[in-house]
């Protein structure tokens, strides 16, 4: 069937002609990985051979290193997926085809909803496709849904720690400098708490490579208002928390 928009025209039965191959390994790859988006808490964790490096991701822009852990008795592997939903999906597509099986994403995303203060954490339990990876993995639809099972681990992780957080849809945009007012407005009128750039998309890649997927946010800039607060949220302390409530959690995900 021909489409108006080509991001419509999914399709689940022809054979793909490149398939994800695994990156140079070096070691034992952990099952279990957390997705970092805060390249300076993965130097302050994973750095100066705090963790081992057990695989290695080249892209034309350098090298993304995926290291194993130590984390009590267990391992976890942590890799930046750079930012971005191609980038991030091709990078979350090299850890699968290495052997990781057990996702926890942590990273951030705009407040759409006022109110919703700097550092807070937000579990996503669906995202608006208004971006492109995702149509090429699921058919189209406004959009994909978090595996409840795997939020209410996620949720229960927080719970148990007393982390203030919010539960809702997030956003999921190819273009931050194309978030206008209308749109944002829109996307709230919708049920969206949050904004950024991957979560639809590494929800559509999980579901169609049949590994299990959370994610973790925290409020950082602030787009709910009619001016941006930029609210300096690349310093925030929650970052490092974040990643620690994510390690905890995709060592108790089944």
């Amino acid at each position: 069937m021909t489409w108006d928009i080509p991001l419509a025209e999914f399709d689940a039965d022809s054979a793909v002609l490149i398939e994800p191959e695994p990156g140079p390994t070096s070691g034992a790859i952990p099952e279990r990985a957390v997705i970092c988006f805060f390249r300076d808490v993965i130097d302050e964790v994973c750095g100066d051979g705090r963790a081992e490096v057990v695989a290695t991701f080249t892209w034309e822009h350098g090298t993304h290193e995926l290291f194993s852990l130590q984390v009590g008795e267990r391992r976890v592997a942590v890799f930046h997926p750079g930012v971005g939903a191609p980038l991030a999906c091709g990078l979350f597509e090299e850890a699968i085809a290495t052997g990781c099986r057990t996702f926890v994403a942590c990273g951030g995303a705009g407040a759409v909803v006022p109110g919703l203060a700097l550092g807070h954490v937000v579990v996503p339990d669906a995202a608006v496709r208004d971006e492109g990876t995702s149509y090429h993995y699921l058919p189209a639809s406004r959009e994909v849904s978090a595996d409840p099972a795997v939020t209410a681990v996620l949720r229960a992780v927080l719970d148990e720690r007393a982390v203030p957080h919010a539960v809702g849809t997030t956003w999921t945009t190819d273009a931050p400098y194309r978030e206008t007012t209308a749109k944002i407005a829109a996307r709230r009128r919708e049920g969206c708490i949050t904004v950024e750039m991957e979560t639809a998309a590494f929800l559509a890649v999980a579901r169609h490579r049949g590994v299990t997927f959370g994610q973790y946010l925290y409020a950082g800039d602030d787009v709910s208002g009619e001016t941006w607060d930029h609210r300096h949220w690349h310093t925030s302390s929650a970052r490092r928390d974040l990643f620690w409530l994510a390690v905890d959690a995709v060592l108790r995900l089944p």
